[in-house]
């Protein structure tokens, strides 16, 4: 029987600091007995000689100097088996379903640890999310961390149910699992979330935690964790293909900043802790495929930008991290685009390892790189437009101007439920490029132009 403690010297928000305790480890389970016979939980956030500060995750509302604080020796550990998969749980790891408790075959620690870098194998194979802006111009490889930048009020919920929903590793009978882990959301969010996730059957192969905005933000900070650990368990346990969607990160990183201020530890860039890189590293390196085994853990961050600043510290932090970004417009979402992902700061830096023509076709590569650059040309116009006036451009420039307004229209938008596979997006793509003059296309080989074309493909059907 561990020894209870009597001896809590202050209390300050979500934290406890303990006296003449016996040594005791860095994140180590603490029990809070209260007076009226409940007990809460924390965990050892420091430890000294003299004091040992405590985070309490249910809060530190009705605790007071004479309750008891008993350590009980053990770091916080998920309880996983296969019944994972169909459950809604909460930010700490309990059912929301009304289901029962999981019975364990296993109880992992959940701080897991980064992928050592020589175990890693490269990822190559390719993710299809059935969302042509992804798989067609910044493509999801198995393995492989990819952030989505956002804004607030921006539909990023939406299209991250949609890839839970749809993605899938093509030409592959192995099985794919999704663990959807979200922080800081509202009760309307939750609702709207597991609806979803019963209404379309996805719920089957994912496992679902939500941490509420009421929640104690400590326990914002073990949610992720909780789901990287349930991540690994069914990849290398299971051999299972496991995509991790976390939203939203930025509500992870204020919870830092929380629980920093509430330590009183120097802020670094705007408030936040200087340790966040690191921190988020410790999330977004649980990401890889791993020599030897036959499962993987791919992951999609959801990060609203404060401001829309692309420049603030979570989205700069996590573009040195991960392999790329997907970047939502709040341009695009205005006009009524869904989803509104702006292909041109966006980019996959794994891409050219999933394409190809053993994994998507052969002419993958070329029509993205010919969309982008007629896209951006298209979008540099529209600036002119508005300074001389559409009647002072060339011919070939309006041709161009047009094909932004339809690049936008065909190919970007979509259905909430339409799940295109690659070889719709790409044709959608020649669609497009065959309304340029085929002097244009110089991006495109020549063999690619006469076998995919239009025009050069109905010329063969009429051989035929």
């Amino acid at each position: 029987m561990t020894k209870e403690y009597k001896t809590i010297r202050e209390i300050a928000g979500p934290l406890i600091f303990v006296e003449k305790t016996e040594p005791v480890g860095y994140n180590e389970l603490v029990n809070i007995n209260l007076p009226d016979g409940t007990t809460k939980r924390g965990q050892v956030l420091d430890t000294s000689d003299d004091i040992v500060v405590v985070q309490v995750f249910e809060g530190t509302g009705g605790l007071n100097k004479e309750c008891g604080v008993r350590f009980t020796g053990e770091t916080i550990k998920l309880p996983v088996s296969k019944d994972l998969l169909g459950r809604i749980l909460s930010g700490s790891g309990e059912p929301l379903d009304g289901g029962p408790r999981i019975v364990p075959e296993d109880r992992l620690e959940i701080t897991g640890a980064a992928i050592n870098p020589y175990a890693r194998l490269p990822p190559k194979d390719f993710i299809q999310t059935g969302i042509s802006t992804i798989d067609g111009m910044n493509t999801l490889v198995r393995g492989q961390k990819l952030p989505i930048f956002s804004g607030s009020g921006l539909p990023h919920n939406e299209i991250a149910l949609q890839i839970a929903r749809q993605s899938k590793v093509r030409g592959s009978d192995e099985q794919f699992a999704v663990v959807f882990a979200a922080m800081g959301i509202t009760n309307e969010e939750a609702q709207y979330f597991m609806r979803d996730f019963e209404r379309t059957g996805a719920l089957e192969r994912a496992v679902v935690f939500l941490n509420l905005a009421d929640d104690p933000a400590v326990e914002r900070l073990i949610t992720p964790r909780l789901a990287l650990t349930a991540a690994e368990y069914l990849a290398y346990e299971h051999d299972m293909h496991v995509l991790v969607i976390l939203t939203d990160i930025t509500n992870y990183c204020e919870a830092l900043r929380q629980m920093g201020a509430a330590r009183e530890e120097v802020p670094g860039r705007r408030g936040y802790p200087g340790y966040m890189y690191t921190d988020l590293a410790s999330l977004y390196e649980r990401a890889g495929v791993v020599k030897g085994r036959k499962g993987s853990v791919t992951q999609f961050s959801i990060l609203s930008m404060p401001g829309d600043d692309i420049t603030h510290p979570i989205p700069d932090l996590s573009g040195y991290i991960t392999e790329g970004q997907i970047v939502i417009s709040r341009e695009l979402h205005r006009k009524g685009i869904y989803p509104p992902v702006n292909v041109l700061p966006s980019l996959s830096r794994l891409m050219n390892s999933g394409i190809g023509a053993t994994r998507t076709r052969e002419d993958h590569k070329a029509v993205s790189d010919q969309l982008y650059a007629a896209y951006a040309e298209g979008k540099d116009l529209r600036g002119l437009v508005a300074i001389v006036g559409k009647d002072a451009l060339s011919d070939r420039d309006k041709k161009f101007l047009e094909f932004a307004d339809m690049f936008e229209d065909r190919f970007v938008r979509q259905g909430a439920d339409e799940n295109r596979d690659i070889e719709t997006t790409l044709d959608i793509g020649w669609e497009l490029l065959a309304e340029l003059p085929e002097a244009q296309l110089t991006r495109i080989d020549n063999k690619y132009i006469q076998k995919y074309h239009p025009a050069h493909k109905a010329k063969e059907e009429k051989k035929e």
